[in-house]
Formats: structure tokens, C-alpha cells, sequence
């Protein structure tokens, strides 16, 4: 059988692109192609729940847009299929003099971005929303929620069964040919033809994309974050989530507090270097990985101008006490027992050879092909917007 449509990768942005294609074209013959045995194995498993607002984003960006999109889209879908949220809200703390300007910038972005609700508090305004923490100045955003994303990618298999797509699971991609008349993906098992083909590859888009493109210019690094769970009678402490103000020099928000939708308490997480693409423990390696990740020029000027702070970053991970203590900036009264060893998860961040680290969707285009090559928080949330915006360009060029 020849396609019109292969997507490879069953994470939620592959998921809810084929979801959207199925509801504008319902006859289209399409067919996800998963290595692993289920869907959401990675970074849709290992995340941790939050529907995002969208007020960390640069106005008019590819985050902005999609996120606040997708967030509306997001929340009618669970409406329509009963998947519980909590649109709880999250306070953003500023605990120093020198946050306060950053503190600022958000709040205006925000505004940009269209969150009018959203609310500056004082020092005692935040003890009102979060009793125990700590901070001069912050904002309350309430659009912020938390759900279980793997339950959204159950739901949209289904509705991908049930609308005539397929999803083949164990089928790795290893080779890709863009020929005449369609496009060929070989996996290690069969080979597959389609008109038409989308990656959704998440820590290995790069690979997938290099098969079309030989001369990317960009490489994944994996960063692992990890979590520490909120022993039972210390859950008193957060009420719903509480975030520091981020360093604007990384697309990472640096430890904070959230309260999941099946009660748990989560911290973290921090961002180490992985020497492994699904390095979810400290002591995986895979060496082709690193030598990947190290013989790749942007990495090393990534490295050679932040590395006290991935220095640092690899002492949280490994002293328990120093992870305690940068949770103690928000919540003082935490404490290192007061910490059960919880997940982790591996991000797919995208870096170019001039060393910077990309902090927007990104998309590299071929005839028949698109490669969603970065994707990182808030896809999740962004992904049916996502989807919607990879089926336009798609429709546009082919009439299936």
C-alpha cells in the first residue's frame, strides 16, 4: 500500500498532527510509524503535566502563537472527551532585588502575549495564593493547569483508530528516500511509501531529518531533568504551583513546585547534560551520543561560555542537599528528608553550530517532507495547534 500520509514518532505532537489531519481530510490513508511498543514513551510520558499559558514567549513567535492556540484547542478536546484537568493557576516568585526587573518583563510579555487576567502581588499577596512560600514580588497567572498528558495521547490514538488511521508499533526508522513520485521509509523490519511524510522524532528528530537533509545545521542535546517527590505530610507546603523567575539566557525554568493531577507533589527539575538521547538514569552512557554531542562546535561554545552553570547543574543532580537548598529559595521550610526520589525525563533540545540553543519550534522543509525539529515546552500543550499548522502546509501542496 502506498500512504498519502506516514508520520513517524507516536509522542503528542505526532499524535495530535495525525488527529488533525484525519478531522480535515477524513479519507486520507495514514499511518504512524512508532519504534517503541506503545505510545508517549518519552518526553509525553516524562513531563510533568502542565498546561502552559503561553507567558514566557517571545510575542509573535511560533511558541506564542501555538501555545495560546493550543491551549484553547487542548482544553475543548478533554472537555469533549472527560480527561481530567485543573486549571489551578501557578504563582512566578521573584526572591531577590534583581528579579524584579525580569519579574517585570514577563508580566508585560504576558500581556502581549493576551493573558489579561493575569496579576502582579506583593510579598504578602503571595502568602495568599501560596501560605509557605518565600519572595518580594510575583505574578499570579491563572490560565496555568495540570493534567496527565499521556492520558490526551490515549485519547488521541483512539480517535486516530477510529477516524481509519493506523499506528504500527517496534518500526524504527532507519532510512529515508525522497524519490519522484512519493516518499520511501525504511524501518528495520519493512518498508513504507507515502506522498507525503511528517517526524515527529523528539530526541532523535535530528537524525530522521539529517536522512533527508545531509547538511543539517542543527544537533540535539539531551538535558535530563529530574524530580523529587513531596513526602506525604509535607504536601501542606505547595498548594498548587510555584515558579521562579527563569534565567532568560535558557529555555529552562529552573526548579519550581507542582501539584500533578493525581495528587503528588513534584520538585524540580533540574536540567544536566545527558550522555545518553534516553539517559533517563545519571549513570547511562551511550558513546556514539556523546561523542556526537561533543564533536558538535555549537555544544562546545554552549559549554565554554555556561559551564559553572552546568557545573552546578551536575552538583544538584548528585548532592541532594544543594538541591535542596535552591527549592529553599521558594519554600524555606523544605527540607532534604523532606525529599522521596522521584522520575526524570530527557528534553530534546536543539543547538546550532554557532552555539545557540534554538528556542522556538523549528521546521525543516522538503518537497515531500516536513521534519518538526524542535519542539520543546510548551508542545504539549501546543500540540493540536501544532498539528493544525504542520496539516496547512501539508493541504497546501498536495490534494489528497
Amino acid at each position: 500500500m502506498t500512504y498519502d500520509l506516514i508520520i513517524v514518532g507516536g509522542g503528542i505532537v505526532g499524535l495530535a498532527t495525525a488527529y488533525q489531519m484525519l478531522n480535515q481530510k477524513p479519507n486520507i490513508k495514514l499511518l504512524i510509524l512508532e519504534k517503541e511498543s506503545t505510545i508517549a514513551k518519552h518526553q509525553t510520558g516524562n513531563n510533568s503535566g502542565v498546561i502552559h499559558s503561553g507567558i514566557y514567549y517571545k510575542p509573535g513567535s511560533l511558541k506564542a502563537k501555538n501555545c495560546r492556540e493550543g491551549y484553547e484547542q487542548l482544553i475543548k478536546f478533554c472537555n469533549d472527551e472527560n480527561i481530567k484537568y485543573d486549571l489551578c493557576g501557578k504563582i512566578i516568585v521573584a526572591t531577590e532585588e534583581k528579579e524584579l526587573e525580569l519579574l517585570n518583563n514577563l508580566f508585560q510579555r504576558g500581556l502581549q502575549n493576551g493573558l489579561t487576567k493575569i496579576k502582579k502581588l506583593s510579598s504578602s499577596e503571595l502568602k495568599e495564593y501560596e501560605p509557605y512560600v518565600n519572595g518580594i514580588a510575583g505574578i499570579f497567572v491563572p490560565y496555568t493547569g495540570i493534567i496527565d498528558f499521556k492520558e490526551v495521547a490515549k485519547k488521541l490514538s483512539e480517535k486516530i483508530f477510529e477516524k481509519g488511521g493506523n499506528i504500527l508499533f517496534n518500526e524504527e526508522v532507519v532510512e529515508i528516500n525522497e524519490k519522484e513520485n512519493l516518499i520511501e521509509s525504511i524501518t528495520k523490519n519493512s518498508t513504507f511509501h507515502s506522498k507525503f511524510l511528517v517526524t515527529c522524532a523528539g530526541l532523535y528528530s535530528d537524525r530522521i531529518a539529517k536522512m533527508t537533509n545531509k547538511n543539517l545545521n542543527l544537533r540535539i542535546i539531551p538535558f535530563r531533568g529530574e524530580y523529587y517527590k513531596i513526602k506525604e505530610e509535607k504536601k501542606y507546603l505547595v498548594k498548587n504551583l510555584i515558579y521562579p523567575v527563569p534565567d532568560p539566557n535558557f529555555p529552562f525554568l529552573g526548579v519550581h513546585f507542582t501539584r500533578m493531577i493525581n495528587g503528588d507533589i513534584e520538585a524540580g527539575p533540574n536540567a544536566v547534560l545527558a550522555f545518553k538521547r534516553e539517559g533517563y538514569s545519571k549513570f547511562d552512557i551511550n558513546l556514539k551520543d556523546v561523542f556526537e554531542i561533543f564533536n558538535w562546535n555549537g555544544f562546545r561554545i554552549v559549554m565554554k561560555k555556561y559551564w559553572k552553570t552546568g557545573l552546578a547543574e551536575f552538583y544538584r543532580s548528585f548532592s541532594k542537599s544543594a538541591f535542596t537548598k535552591a527549592l529553599k529559595k521558594l519554600i524555606p521550610e523544605i527540607e532534604e528528608n523532606d525529599l522521596i526520589t522521584g522520575g526524570s525525563g530527557v528534553r530534546a533540545q536543539a543547538c546550532d553550530d554557532k552555539g545557540n540553543l534554538i528556542d522556538d519550534f523549528f521546521f525543516v522543509e522538503n518537497r515531500r517532507a516536513i521534519h518538526v525539529c524542535n519542539a520543546p515546552s510548551p508542545a504539549a500543550t501546543a500540540s493540536l495547534s501544532i498539528g493544525n499548522y504542520i496539516a496547512s502546509k501539508v493541504f497546501s501542496n498536495f490534494n489528497f
